[in-house]
């Protein structure tokens, strides 16, 4: 392909639109030389490559609606260029040939979706010659469009107009009038048909016209109505008006529903029948809904029921005794009507929806609310309603129901319990308190009978109508015995139906006990810094009957002892740290002191008592010296703590000697046999074993410093105090008997057991000067120690006289 010159193309184009609307969209008119716009006068080189982006259509919509863009090109000529609908963007998708073709004919357009024009023009116009013909295979129709407006725009190939590119146009409107001829059958207007009788109207009475004409409206011919079938003589209709009429009476119309067929003719200039065309009509016989719906009674018409029942009948039971009928005498949708039972929700009726006549049942469905103590009469709406009709009719009917009393209820008591208080020396036969039940129940089941039965019922009688509560006649009451006391009271009607509640009742207390000392002369030791403690007790039941207080009434001196008055604690002055400071107060130096002490409870009226005190000082200095006088000392106001000491060294003890009897034994046992010396013994002249005999402790009560003394006896006195004779000098053992036959072989040798033994003598101990020494070698010396010495002791003996023994 040669190159030449740029190519210019300069289409023109032709729009064809019948009545185009107005504020259609439309292209920007840029100019020629632009890029964009709506491509009048556009130029392109006939090298560019195919996908170029050539030129850019640009339009709007008055309305503002979005706008797209379409091209479209002759069928006999190529599809050059292709338009994104959205963007307007024109691109090139095929080659240039200018030798080949020096123009392309395109036809842009621009849409804002609504398509007023669905139809594409039946015309072309010659675009040289400006002749105006029918398209190919295009027909024109009469009863689609009696005329068609073609637009048509002529355009020259543009030039210079004072300097400036311009392309000049004109529009002309050619209004082209179709002619009708006889193509169309009849067609009938305003279907489908539907008449209706009603049971009112009159004989030959119209009750719809059809409306036909010919399909064919610039000249129409005549057309005649007739019924084919579906009539059975009720209806007839009339041949040139169209108009259906009833014949026959209403009551004597035997279907609801008549199905007819008509059908029209054309009837052409000349006289002859032409096209036909049918049609159905649908008539429906309608019933007057003017009657409604009405409840009956065994005697006709009626709108009040009763009936009366038991209470609580089973759920799902119908109520017997009510015979009710509802009727519509209507027909059709006009008989069909609701069913309602309006009421304490107790009930359901059946059925629910009637058409024409039923049988009304009512049904329990909450047993719990027919009950007699809520409401002795109940009453009910029964609705019939009409569903499908405009005037809604609808009757009601009253349906009242008298309850019969059950005894279904259980005395309940207005309380789950009582509490009540009483003095205690409140005189035999006193009420106490009055309890209350309640049986809803009528008549004799309503009655209710009070009785009482517990544990602590015995002193309690109750009245066994009124409910009152009252002590026995011989009843005694004590808060300082049984402050307490509860029970159950239990009310029950005539059938054993019954409830409990449960009664509490509190004694009050009455002061009427003193406070008690354990001994009213109390001798108690104090150590000096520390305080002693004095007790009493009241019997009374309860605060502030039973509280203490305590004060010392009389002392000499007075100015020595201090007391709690809560707790009954005393101790010396805080001015009095040691003995001397007692002895300053004391001209005599007696370390005695004798009190008087009062306690006082603080009841109403209150009771007091006093005891004598007498209290010993020892000085905390004179216990650290002896440990032993500091226990007794601990323990002479409890004795039961000494016992259990002495308890405690006595289970050792037993400890001990079972320990030591076990492992001897284990071990003897190991050696599977014992083999005794067959030999008389001679045992040396031993000196008499040393007993030592320990005296009880001796309390003083004079002499702080002589309390706790241990006394040691002479050397010769035996320390048994169970024997008081000498211990007599062991023997020896008896001789063993004669020895039997010699053994078989292969058999022990027969043997006979023997144990002796020897107390080894005991050394002279050492005067003690002092008592505390004589204290710690009575530790070191107990019979425990002593025991096991000895025993260890004879052992050894028993050996070393083993291996000297002669005979």
């Amino acid at each position: 392909m040669g190159r030449g010159p740029p190519a210019v193309l300069a289409p023109w184009m032709l729009f064809l639109s019948l009545a185009q609307a107005n504020f259609a969209p439309h292209f920007f008119d840029n100019g020629a030389g632009s890029t964009n716009g709506n491509m009048a006068l556009f130029s392109l080189p006939e090298d560019t490559p195919v996908g170029s982006h050539v030129y850019t259509l640009n339009g709007t919509d008055p309305e503002g609606d979005p706008v797209s863009y379409h091209i479209s090109f002759n069928p006999s000529a190529r599809s050059v260029f292709s338009v994104d609908p959205n963007l307007g963007n024109i691109t090139l998708i095929e080659e240039l040939d200018r030798e080949r073709e020096d123009e392309i004919e395109a036809i842009i357009s621009i849409s804002d979706g609504l398509n007023l024009n669905p139809h594409p023009t039946e015309f072309s116009v010659d675009r040289h010659s400006g002749v105006l013909r029918l398209r190919a295979g295009a027909i024109l129709d009469f009863e689609k469009a009696r005329a068609h407006f073609v637009t048509v725009v002529a355009k020259d190939g543009g030039g210079k107009l004072r300097g400036a590119d311009v392309v000049l146009s004109a529009t002309t409107v050619v209004t082209v009038n179709v002619e009708d001829v006889q193509d169309m059958g009849p067609v009938f207007v305003g279907t489908p048909y539907y008449g209706y009788v009603y049971e009112d109207t009159l004989l030959g009475s119209e009750v719809l016209t059809v409306v036909a004409m010919d399909g064919d409206r610039g000249k129409p011919n005549r057309v005649l109505y007739s019924l084919v079938n579906g009539s059975d003589g009720a209806f007839e209709i009339n041949e040139t008006s169209g108009a259906i009429s009833v014949m026959q009476s209403p009551s004597q119309l035997r279907r609801e529903v008549y199905e007819l067929h008509v059908q029209v003719t054309e009837v052409s200039s000349a006289g002859t029948p032409a096209a036909q065309a049918m049609v159905p009509v649908t008539i429906r016989i309608v019933d007057l809904n003017n009657h409604p719906p009405t409840f009956y009674g065994e005697s006709g018409p009626q709108n009040r029921f009763e009936l009366s029942m038991y209470e609580h009948p089973p759920q799902g039971e119908i109520l017997r005794g009510l015979k009710i009928t509802v009727n519509d005498s209507d027909q059709g949708a006009n008989a069909k009507f609701n069913l309602r039972l309006v009421g304490p929700g107790a009930s359901s009726v059946v059925p629910q929806t009637v058409l024409n006549e039923a049988q009304v049942t009512i049904i329990v469905e909450n047993s719990a609310a027919i009950d007699f103590e809520k409401s002795k009469v109940l009453t009910f709406k029964l609705l019939a309603i009409e569903v499908n009709t405009p005037e809604k009719f609808s009757s009601t009917a009253d349906v009242v129901i008298q309850l019969l009393d059950t005894n279904d209820n259980v005395p309940k008591f207005t309380s789950h319990y009582y509490v009540t208080r009483i003095p205690e020396n409140a005189p035999g036969g006193s009420n106490v308190l009055a309890v209350t039940a309640v049986d809803p129940d009528s008549g004799p089941w309503g009655e209710v009978k009070y009785s009482i039965y517990g544990s602590g019922a015995d002193l309690f009688l109750i009245h066994p109508s009124s409910g009152i509560i009252y002590t026995q006649p011989w009843a005694s009451l004590d808060a300082e015995a049984t402050a307490r006391y509860n029970f159950y009271v239990k009310a029950e009607d005539m059938e054993g139906r019954y409830s409990l509640a449960e009664v509490f009742i509190t004694l009050l207390d009455v002061n009427d006990h003193y406070p008690q000392f354990g001994k009213s002369v109390q001798e108690k030791t104090m150590v000096l810094g520390t305080p002693v403690k004095i007790e009493a007790t009241d019997q009374g039941a309860e605060e502030p009957n039973n509280l203490v207080d305590y004060s010392i009434t009389h002392a000499e001196p007075a100015n020595v002892f201090d007391i709690n008055a809560h707790t009954g604690e005393i101790w010396l002055k805080n001015s009095i740290r040691s003995l001397d400071a007692l002895h300053n107060i004391t001209p005599n130096g007696d370390r005695t002191w004798s009190l008087e002490v009062q306690a006082k409870d603080r009841g109403s009226p209150s009771f007091s008592t006093t005891a004598l005190l007498k209290i010993d000082i020892v000085d905390t200095e004179m216990l650290s010296r002896s440990p032993m006088a500091a226990f007794l000392m601990q323990t002479k106001d409890n004795p039961m703590k000494a016992v259990g000491v002495l308890a405690g060294i006595m289970a050792i003890i037993v400890a001990i000697t079972v320990l030591i009897s076990t492992a001897t034994f284990w071990r003897n046992k190991k050696s599977n046999k014992v083999q005794p010396v067959r030999r008389v013994l001679r045992k040396r002249p031993s000196p008499a074993p040393r007993s030592v005999r320990i005296e009880w402790l001796k309390f003083r009560r004079t002499k702080a410093a002589d309390k706790f003394v241990l006394r040691e006896a002479p050397p010769n006195e035996n320390c048994n105090n169970n024997s008081r004779g000498s211990t007599p000098a062991p023997q020896a053992p008896a001789p063993p008997p004669p020895p039997s036959p010699a053994p078989s072989v292969g058999q022990a040798p027969w043997t006979v057991p023997t144990v002796s033994g020897s107390l080894a003598p005991q050394q002279p101990r050492q005067p003690s000067p002092k008592p505390r020494a004589v204290a710690k070698r009575k530790a070191v010396g107990s019979p425990v120690q002593s025991a096991l010495v000895s025993e260890l002791r004879q052992k050894f003996e028993k050996k070393n006289l083993h291996s000297k023994a002669y005979f």
